[in-house]
C-alpha cells in the first residue's frame, strides 16, 4: 500500500508538471505566430543618408508576414535611437539598424548610463561594410602610407586630417592610424566629408579617412590622390588601392559596418526568424548592386558569427577610445 503522504506528493509534482507545460505551450505559440503586427526597425540618422538608405532597402523586401516599418530617431550621435531599442520589449517588434558608432563609440566616448552596448543587445543579422580611402591633396608631400608615417614622426602634431568630429568614422580612423602608427596626427573637423575633401582639393588640408564611394570619383576625375583603403583586404570599391594594412601597418582595418540588433533576451525563434530572412534578402541581386553603389563591401555571417564580431567590435574600440583618450567634444 502506497504510503498517503507519497501519493499526495506525486499528485502535487503531477500538477506542477502540467502548468509547466501548459506554461510553455502559450510562448512557443507566440513565437511560431511572430510577427502578428509590423515590425520597426529604428534607425539613428535622418532619412536620406546611408544608414537611412540601407534600411529602406532592405525593409522593404523582408517577408515576415507583417510589414518591417522604418522609423527614424536621430539624434546625439545614435544615441537616441540606441537607448530607444535598448529600453523597448524583448519581442522582436522593435529592432535597431546599427554600427560601431551607435554600439560601442557613442555610447563609450559619452559614458552612456543608459544602456551598454555589449550587454543590452543581441545580434540579428550583418548587412556590410564601407570602407575608407585615405585620400590626399597638394598639401601633403607623401604618396605612401609609409611616406605618411614618415611626416608624421619627423614633426608631431603638425600633419591635420580632416574628418566629421569626435566618434565618427573618419576621426575614428585617425585616431586608430595614431594609435598603431605611433605617431600624433591632429583632427580637424568640418560639418561632413564633402566639405573636408572640398578643403583637401584646395591645398588648405592635407589628408582625411574619407568613404570610399565618395572619394573614388575624385580620385578618379585627379582632384585627389588614394594612397589606402582601410579594410582588411582589397576591395573594388577602391579599385585596386592597397590597403593600410597591408602598406605598414599591420592589423589596421576599419569601415563604417551596418547590422541589425534586437534588445538582449529577443526570443532565440523570433531572432532566427529575423535573421534567416534578413540573409536572404541581402543576398538578392538588387540589393548587393545597391550596397556596391553605397560602398558596402558585404560579408555572409551566421548569427554566431555576427555576435563574436560584435563583441570583438566592442572591446576593439574600447581599447582605441581608453588608449588614445578620446572624449566627447
Amino acid at each position: 500500500m502506497i504510503p498517503r503522504t507519497m501519493f499526495d506528493r506525486r499528485r502535487v509534482l503531477a500538477g506542477l508538471l502540467a502548468l509547466m507545460a501548459a506554461g510553455a505551450g502559450p510562448a512557443h505559440a507566440q513565437d511560431n505566430a511572430y510577427p502578428s503586427r509590423p515590425v520597426k526597425l529604428v534607425v539613428g540618422a535622418p532619412p536620406g543618408g546611408a544608414p537611412d538608405t540601407v534600411a529602406r532597402l532592405v525593409a522593404q523586401r523582408m517577408q515576415l508576414g507583417q510589414p518591417v516599418v522604418v522609423e527614424n530617431r536621430n539624434g546625439a550621435a545614435s544615441l537616441i535611437a540606441t537607448e530607444y531599442v535598448a529600453k523597448a520589449p524583448a519581442d522582436g517588434y522593435t529592432l535597431l539598424l546599427t554600427s560601431q558608432t551607435g554600439l560601442a563609440v557613442s555610447p563609450i566616448i559619452n559614458r552612456s548610463k543608459a544602456f551598454d552596448g555589449r550587454r543590452d543587445f543581441t545580434g540579428v543579422g550583418y548587412i556590410g561594410s564601407a570602407p575608407l580611402v585615405l585620400v590626399a591633396g597638394p598639401a601633403l608631400q607623401a604618396n605612401t602610407v609609409a611616406e605618411v608615417i614618415a611626416l608624421a614622426k619627423a614633426r608631431p602634431g603638425a600633419l591635420d586630417y580632416g574628418n566629421g568630429g569626435v566618434g565618427t568614422s573618419p576621426y575614428m580612423a585617425g585616431a586608430l592610424f595614431s594609435v598603431m602608427t605611433g605617431t600624433k596626427i591632429t583632427s580637424i573637423p568640418f560639418p561632413g566629408e564633402q566639405a573636408a575633401m572640398v578643403e583637401i582639393m584646395a591645398g588648405r588640408l592635407p589628408m582625411m579617412f574619407a568613404n570610399a564611394a565618395s572619394a573614388m570619383p575624385h580620385i578618379k576625375a585627379g582632384k585627389l590622390r588614394g594612397l589606402a583603403v582601410t579594410s582588411a583586404e582589397r576591395v573594388d570599391v577602391a579599385q585596386g588601392l592597397p590597403t593600410v594594412a597591408e602598406s605598414g601597418v599591420p592589423g589596421f582595418e576599419i569601415g563604417t559596418w551596418l547590422g541589425v540588433v534586437a534588445p538582449a533576451g529577443t526570443p532565440g525563434p523570433v531572432v532566427t526568424k529575423v535573421h534567416e530572412e534578413l540573409r536572404r534578402v541581402v543576398q538578392l541581386p538588387e540589393v548587393r548592386e545597391a550596397l556596391d553603389r553605397l560602398g558596402f563591401v558585404h560579408e555572409d555571417r551566421d548569427l554566431a558569427a555576427f555576435n563574436a564580431f560584435l563583441r570583438a567590435d566592442h572591446d576593439k574600440w574600447a581599447r582605441l577610445i581608453r588608449e588614445a583618450g578620446i572624449k566627447a567634444e
